[in-house]
């Protein structure tokens, strides 16, 4: 194998398949990437068996021929070599030497025979949405997945597909996120659930507000999407996800509209006292016109006042500050509407003027 590419694409195309590589495994090939050149083109692979990147950029291909590359360290050495073009000759078949400029390095491979052999779906379904409407899909469900290992079914999230639209839903036990989207086209109606961290890659490849088409893959459990020449597939997982609906409150009976901007800034500010404390909490004291927002620790205590708009009872709650702050982070509303049912209910955050998302929270309670 001998070939010339330019630094930066290399360097772009390693840092992306490097998050597939295995971190914590007895087969040491998993922490590699794989190179494989031909025609005109050089391939990066990385996989852990679970999540696997495939990333191809343009090259100067002499020789074709594949090899795998020792992860961490190639990712390490190409990237403090971005502004050179950069020579790659396999020697022997177990070094690759890597000349740039006047100088070079060599570094000790491994065999690509013994590289697992990246799924490739056939006949899957296939459903196309726009790329910014995906991003916005992820972002406003992924932070509500469960990270520990309880219920490793809650580590992702449920994708809901119909002929017109996308439904996400996400939830860890404490707060659930859904968002939905339109479609611009599906070959069937169907449903997955997808793990947190290959929708938090993903994402990272979507550039806001990208206007064109992406088309996502789905066959049996595994997923598959191409996006500017990388390519991302995964396992799906699999069981059975909590039925969401089921915890949705149906009826409210405080209903409060109120600026997203001033009760994210008041919940911010509030927060840095509440962190101090063991339970995190900020407590809403909702009365007629008037929200008082109060956090208190050992070093202090902080009050807010926003100008609301109610309708129904006055109410007195309490949440965890960083689940109102996630959520606030997330909408990107001038005004969002706050639905209670009880102190002890959860609540429901919406857009004041459509339904293409929801947010729930459970209170804490309050000791007296």
């Amino acid at each position: 194998m001998k070939l010339i590419c330019e630094g930066l694409d290399l360097s772009d195309a390693v840092l992306k398949v490097i998050k597939a590589t295995a971190t914590r495994t007895t087969n040491p090939i998993l922490e590699g990437i794989k190179l494989r050149a031909s025609e005109d083109s050089l391939t990066l692979s990385a996989t852990d068996l679970e999540i696997s990147i495939e990333k191809t950029i343009p090259a100067d291909v002499k020789i074709a021929g594949e090899v795998v590359v020792p992860g961490k360290f190639f990712a390490e050495f190409v990237k403090k070599l971005s502004s050179e073009q950069i020579e790659l000759t396999l020697e022997n078949g177990n070094a690759i030497k890597i000349k740039y400029t006047d100088s070079e390095g060599y570094i000790q491979c491994m065999n690509a025979e013994e590289f697992p052999e990246i799924k490739d779906l056939v006949n899957p379904e296939k459903i196309v949405m726009k790329k910014a409407d995906l991003k916005d899909l992820i972002n406003k469900t992924i932070f509500s997945v469960a990270t520990d290992d309880a219920r490793p079914i809650l580590k992702g999230c449920l994708f809901e597909i119909s002929q017109e639209a996308i439904t996400s839903v996400a939830l860890d036990g404490y707060r659930l996120a859904m968002a939905k989207k339109p479609l611009v086209s599906t070959t069937a109606e169907f449903s997955a659930i997808i793990p947190a961290r290959t929708l938090g890659e993903i994402s990272k490849l979507l550039e806001a507000g990208e206007d064109e088409d992406v088309e996502v893959l789905i066959q049996k459990n595994y997923l598959m999407i191409n996006i500017d020449n990388t390519r991302v597939i995964t396992r799906l997982l699999d069981g059975e996800f909590i039925n969401y609906k089921q915890v949705i409150p149906q009826q409210t009976t405080s209903t409060v509209v109120i600026s997203k901007r001033q009760l994210e800034e008041a919940i911010e500010r509030a927060s840095l006292l509440a962190r101090m404390d063991k339970n995190n909490l900020v407590k809403f004291e909702i009365r007629d016109k008037l929200l008082t927002l109060t956090s208190a620790s050992d070093i202090g205590n902080v009050t807010e006042n926003i100008t609301i708009s109610l309708e129904g009872k006055d109410i007195t709650i309490a949440f965890n500050a960083r689940y109102m702050s996630e959520c606030m982070r997330n909408i990107d509303d001038e005004f969002i509407k706050i639905n209670f049912t009880s102190a002890i209910a959860p609540c429901t955050i919406t857009s004041s003027s459509g339904d293409d998302y929801l947010f729930l929270i459970l209170p804490v309670r309050i000791v007296s």
